[in-house]
């Protein structure tokens, strides 16, 4: 099967799976990641990163325990199921952010003293399942490693991205970003 073909299976899987809602929030998965893609793509970011964006939770949909996970309180590690999921396709400036997106959540609780009050439930949540803030070692460990400034940037658009009035682009407006990102 050639790349374009196989990103084409993870539209529709984004697609047809990101129908239901996500977790416990008020937005379902597509309309997620749609608006953290349009956060993404408004910034200017570069298509890899406006992929990550779009991707970044694909974690959840390859993985049929996600939501029994979620109620059981277990951590499922959807963003290296995620970035493993897509590494065929594409290289670490889209996988890595992908990868490094829940970490960046423990580094923010860790650096800004405000962050976490701007949590959803749902993410405060999953933060305690995900082992809560990095100590100062553990912050300082993240925000050094390759793609870290672009998972927290990820990070962002990920918790901005759960507006259930906001109105994006449909996914086809970002399927040129992540053809511009495939693998070569």
């Amino acid at each position: 099967m050639s790349s374009i073909a196989e990103l084409d299976t993870v539209l529709a899987l984004l697609a047809t799976g990101g129908s239901a809602q996500y977790g416990g929030e008020a937005v379902s998965q597509l309309a997620h990641a749609l608006q953290a893609a349009a956060m993404a793509e408004v910034s200017g970011a570069a298509s890899a990163l406006i992929t990550a964006a779009l991707l970044h939770d694909i974690g959840h949909l390859t993985d049929p325990d996600f939501v029994p996970a979620l109620d059981r309180g277990e951590d499922r590690w959807h963003e290296d199921l995620g970035a493993d999921y897509l590494a065929p396709l594409f290289g670490p400036e889209v996988t890595e952010p992908i990868r490094l997106h829940v970490p960046a959540k423990r580094y923010l609780c860790a650096v800004d003293p405000d962050y976490a009050a701007t949590l959803s439930p749902t993410s405060m949540k999953t933060l305690a399942m995900q082992g809560g803030a990095f100590d100062a070692a553990g912050a300082r460990g993240f925000i050094e490693r390759p793609h870290a400034s672009e998972a927290v940037k990820v990070r962002r658009w990920d918790d901005l991205a759960k507006d259930p009035e906001m109105a994006t682009p449909d996914l086809a407006h970002f399927r040129p970003y992540a053809l511009a990102a495939l693998r070569r």
